[in-house]
């Protein structure tokens, strides 16, 4: 979240930036809140210095009376306070993040292109999408998934789970080789960590399930459980930012695609990610936010996938983004680009609700900022590799640099 006190100072910078980023909150109001909140508690700071005072020395039947007053008047006061301090909380989680002077205005559409990778395949045969190339060859099976746990749900099978399996561990070699250490998470985090990434339930546009009678949530990234990894510490960076990527199953539901693109594996409830996550001070966040750009092009690279770079548009950045950039790979089902990573530059936004800070080397403490970025995933990069690797025949060809990790298949064939 942003802090209050830059809020008080730059109001009309900040509601500025909200209708930049299309999000619906007024300032004016939270800081009318805020300042109705603060007098609360300095009226109840106050009943509370005179309460303590008399029980400092023994009371007289008068001083008892009116010590009982200051006891009811304290406990309304506190109750008014619960309810302000609630709205005023809801208001302030809502502010997004500022954004990047460089960040193009507009919404989902308006994106700019930074770079253009590869030319997509020209087929002299009929291209067909991956659903349909992968039910051929019998590696996937989203009838029973459906019949097992709901729509947009599926089962792997075969090749495409060697595959899958074999994207993780490119993805593991090329990052690792970075410096960044190797975990694997949780695939659930309490609320608070949730909320505190900026993973907030927004009514009909929730991603988040949430776990019955239970603080827990399913996560749809390791970006939560990495960010939560270091709640509450004050982190050691005179050595350099702390680099992690980390394996999770990720889980959404996906409410309100509907009617956007979302056949095969590309909106599906549960996949496999490897997230990269960085903790630095302020200083380096723009530098490593084009690190991680950078490493996902040269996973991208790797698997002679065409695609394009995409600085993502204001209003389609999301609360704790002060800049976000896309991978898109060029896609038969779209019959144009789809999204297959993205990295974002949360500043301190995150860190200031999670409390993570660092000593600075005068001594004193600061919120250091997060970043975090996709490396690769079970859903949108086979998509792209099928697509873009299928034969006439309808087989796919393994990339070069999977082969490797597949024991040495070149060609993957109906069983």
């Amino acid at each position: 979240m942003l802090d209050i006190n830059y809020i008080r100072e730059h109001a009309a910078e900040v509601q500025e930036n909200c209708t930049r980023r299309g999000v619906a909150i007024d300032i004016t109001k939270l800081l009318e809140i805020d300042e109705r909140r603060r007098a609360l508690v300095a009226k109840a700071d106050e009943l509370r210095a005179v309460r303590n005072r008399g029980s400092k020395t023994k009371p007289t039947d008068e001083e008892i009376v009116r010590m009982r007053e200051v006891g009811e008047q304290l406990q309304v006061l506190e109750s008014d306070l619960a309810n302000v301090t609630e709205e005023y909380r809801f208001l302030l989680l809502r502010v997004p993040n500022l954004t990047h002077p460089d960040v193009p205005q507009g919404g989902e559409g308006d994106y700019r292109v930074l770079a253009t990778v590869g030319t997509p395949p020209v087929f002299d045969f009929p291209a067909r999408d991956h659903e349909a190339l992968l039910l051929d060859l019998g590696l996937v099976d989203f009838e029973r998934g459906a019949k097992v746990a709901g729509s947009k749900s599926y089962f792997s099978s075969d090749a495409l789970v060697r595959l899958n399996r074999a994207l993780i561990s490119y993805g593991i070699d090329v990052v690792t080789k970075h410096g960044y250490r190797l975990m694997e998470t949780p695939d659930m985090a309490k609320d608070s960590i949730l909320s505190g990434i900026g993973f907030n339930p927004r009514g009909p546009e929730t991603q988040v399930y949430s776990i019955e009678q239970s603080d827990l949530s399913l996560i749809g990234t390791a970006e939560i459980t990495m960010g939560g990894y270091h709640a509450d510490e004050i982190l050691d960076l005179s050595a350099g930012p702390k680099k992690y990527v980390a394996l999770s199953h990720c889980f959404r539901t996906e409410a309100g695609a509907y009617g956007r693109v979302s056949k095969g594996l590309y909106r599906v409830h549960q996949f496999t990610k490897l997230e990269m996550f960085i903790y630095c001070t302020p200083e380096q966040s723009e530098q490593l936010h084009e690190e991680l750009v950078s490493i996902e092009r040269e996973i991208c690279d790797g698997l002679k996938l065409p695609y394009q770079v995409i600085d993502t548009a204001a209003g389609d950045l999301g609360g704790p983004a002060y800049r976000k950039y896309d991978i898109e790979a060029w896609m038969v089902m779209k019959d144009g680009y789809g999204e297959v990573t993205s990295t974002s530059n949360c500043t301190d936004y995150q860190s200031r609700r999670l409390n993570i800070r660092y000593r600075t080397p005068e001594g004193a403490t600061a919120l250091v900022h997060t970043l975090n970025g996709t490396a690769v995933n079970s859903s949108r990069f086979p998509l792209a590799i099928v697509e873009n690797y299928q034969n006439a025949d309808g087989s796919i060809t393994v990339p070069d640099v999977l082969r490797p990790y597949m024991g040495g298949v070149e060609v993957i064939r109906a069983a």
